[in-house]
C-alpha cells in the first residue's frame, strides 16, 4: 500500500482543513446570501448554525478519520464492515470528484479576472456612467460564453490542484497551506480597511451589524443554515479525510474549534469587504451570484486606488479557491492510495483527469452550447444543475448520514473515545453527543426537504 502520510503539526492541520473550508463558499457565496436575506438578520443566524449544526458534524468527521486512518470509504468498512453504510463513502468519493468539477469552472473565473483587472480592464466601467453595471454583466456574459477561454482556465486551475495534492500530506498540501493561508488573510485585511474608509461605507457596516429581527423569517434561517454547512466543506468526507492524516496526540475538539474560528472569521470578515463596497457606491446588495463579478468591477473602476485593489480581490478569491480544490481533490485520491494501492502522484493525476471531463459540459454551459445553457426538464444550465445534485442534495444527504452513523451505529460513545484522545478533557462532551444525536439530524433534514421542495 502506498504510504499515506500524515500532517506535520497541529498548525498544519488546523491551516490546511481551514483552507478546504474557506473558499469561494465564504468570499463569493456568504456575502451574496448575506445580501439577499437581509444582512446582519442572516449574519446571527449563521453563526448560531455554525456552532449548534456544522462544528458537531465537522467533529465527527474528523474522528472517523482519525480512529480509522482511512479514506470516507475504508472508514466506514473499518467500522461497519457489513451492510450498507460503506456507501456513504461513495457517496462522498463521487461528490468530490463531481463537487471539484464545476467548483473548478467558478474558480476559473477568478483567475480570469485577476488578469482583467491587471490588464485595466475595469477602468472603462468607471466612464460608463449609469450603464456600468449593464456593461459589466454584458462583458461577464462574453468571458462565460467562450468556450475555449473556459476549458483553459479550467484545466489551469485542475492542473494547479493536482501539482499541489501530488506533492503529498506535509510536502504538498501542508506546505501550501501554510503559505497560501497567512496571503490569503492578509489580502482580507487590507482590503477590509480599503472598503471601511470608502466614503459612505457605514452604511454598508450598519447592513451588516444592526439587525432587523422582522427579517429572521423561516427561509433566512433555512438559508443560513444551509450555508454554515456549506462554508465548512461538510457530507462529503473532506474533514474525515483530513482528519485520518491526524496524529493521536493531537487535540480534536481544539483543532475542530480553530477551523470553525477561521472559517467564519474570514466569512465575516468577507462581508466587511463587500457589503461597505457596495454601499459607498450606492448599489444593491441583494444582487445574488452576479454580486462579486458584475458589481465589484463596478466599484473598483470607481474607487480611489480600484486599480490596485481590484487584482488584488481576484487574487484572494484564486487562492481561496485553490485551498478548497486541493481539499476536495484529496477525498478521491486518499481513496486511490487506501484501497487501490496506487501511488500518490498516479491517484492525482487520474482524478484531475477525471474532473477534468465531468467540468466540460460546466464550462460550456454558461452560453457556449446552446443545450447546456437549459437542459430538458430541469430547466436550468448543467453548472447550475450539477451544483443542486451534488453542491446541496449529496452533500445534505451525506452529513445526515454521517451524523445518524457516529451517533447510533458507531455510538457516540466510541466517539467520544476517539475524541478524548490528545486532549485533557472534552468540556463539551454531553452537548456534542445531543447536538451530533439529535440537534444535527432535524436541522439537516430540514435544510434536506427545503432544497427538495425550492
Amino acid at each position: 500500500m502506498a504510504k499515506r502520510g500524515n500532517w506535520n503539526s497541529r498548525i498544519g492541520f488546523i491551516l490546511a482543513a481551514s483552507g478546504s473550508a474557506v473558499g469561494l463558499g465564504n468570499i463569493w457565496r456568504f456575502p451574496y446570501m448575506a445580501g439577499k436575506n437581509g444582512g446582519a438578520a442572516f449574519l446571527l443566524i449563521y453563526l448560531a448554525a455554525i456552532i449548534v449544526l456544522a462544528l458537531p458534524v465537522l467533529l465527527a468527521e474528523a474522528a472517523m478519520g482519525r480512529a480509522t486512518n482511512r479514506n470516507p470509504v475504508g472508514a466506514f468498512k473499518a467500522i461497519a464492515p457489513r451492510g450498507l453504510w460503506k456507501g456513504v463513502g461513495y457517496l462522498g468519493v463521487t461528490a468530490g470528484f463531481m463537487i471539484l468539477s464545476y467548483y473548478a469552472v467558478i474558480a476559473g473565473w477568478t483567475v480570469g479576472y485577476f488578469v482583467k483587472a491587471l490588464r485595466g480592464e475595469f477602468h472603462r466601467l468607471a466612464v460608463a456612467n449609469g450603464a456600468a453595471a449593464t456593461v459589466s454583466r454584458q462583458t461577464f456574459e462574453a468571458f462565460t460564453s467562450s468556450p475555449a477561454l473556459q476549458i483553459f482556465l479550467l484545466a489551469v486551475f485542475l492542473a494547479l490542484t493536482v501539482y499541489v495534492t501530488s506533492r503529498g500530506i506535509a510536502t504538498g498540501i501542508e506546505r501550501w497551506s501554510k503559505l497560501l493561508m497567512p496571503v490569503l488573510l492578509g489580502l482580507l485585511l487590507l482590503l477590509m480597511i480599503r472598503s471601511l474608509t470608502l466614503n459612505g461605507a457605514m452604511k454598508g457596516v450598519e447592513f451588516y451589524l444592526k439587525p432587523d429581527f422582522s427579517l429572521i423569517t423561516p427561509s433566512v434561517i433555512i438559508a443560513a443554515m444551509g450555508q454554515a454547512f456549506f462554508s465548512l466543506s461538510l457530507g462529503i468526507g473532506t474533514m474525515m479525510t483530513y482528519g485520518s492524516y491526524v496524529k493521536k496526540n493531537e487535540n480534536l475538539p481544539a483543532s475542530a474549534g480553530w477551523i470553525g474560528l477561521c472559517d467564519t472569521m474570514i466569512a465575516v470578515m468577507a462581508g466587511f469587504i463587500i457589503f461597505p463596497a457596495v454601499f459607498s457606491q450606492a448599489m444593491d446588495p441583494a444582487e445574488g451570484p452576479g454580486l462579486v463579478f458584475n458589481i465589484l468591477p463596478v466599484i473598483f473602476a470607481k474607487i480611489p486606488l480600484g486599480q490596485i485593489f481590484g487584482p488584488l480581490f481576484f487574487l484572494l478569491l484564486s487562492i481561496a479557491a485553490l485551498t478548497t480544490t486541493v481539499s476536495l481533490l484529496e477525498v478521491p485520491v486518499a481513496y486511490f492510495i487506501d484501497e487501490r494501492g496506487w501511488s500518490r502522484k498516479r491517484a492525482a493525476w487520474i482524478a484531475g483527469s477525471i474532473c477534468l471531463a465531468f467540468g466540460i459540459p460546466a464550462a460550456l454551459s454558461q452560453g457556449s452550447v446552446g443545450f447546456l445553457t437549459r437542459l430538458p426538464l430541469v430547466h436550468t444550465d448543467f453548472l447550475s444543475f450539477w451544483d443542486l445534485v451534488w453542491g446541496n442534495l449529496a452533500l445534505s444527504i451525506g452529513a445526515l448520514l454521517i451524523a445518524i452513523f457516529v451517533g447510533w451505529v458507531w455510538k457516540s460513545g466510541n466517539a467520544l473515545l476517539e475524541i478524548g484522545q490528545g486532549a485533557a478533557r472534552f468540556r463539551l462532551a454531553f452537548l456534542w453527543v445531543i447536538a451530533i444525536r439529535y440537534v444535527a439530524p432535524c436541522l439537516i433534514l430540514v435544510i434536506l426537504f427545503s432544497k427538495i421542495l425550492a
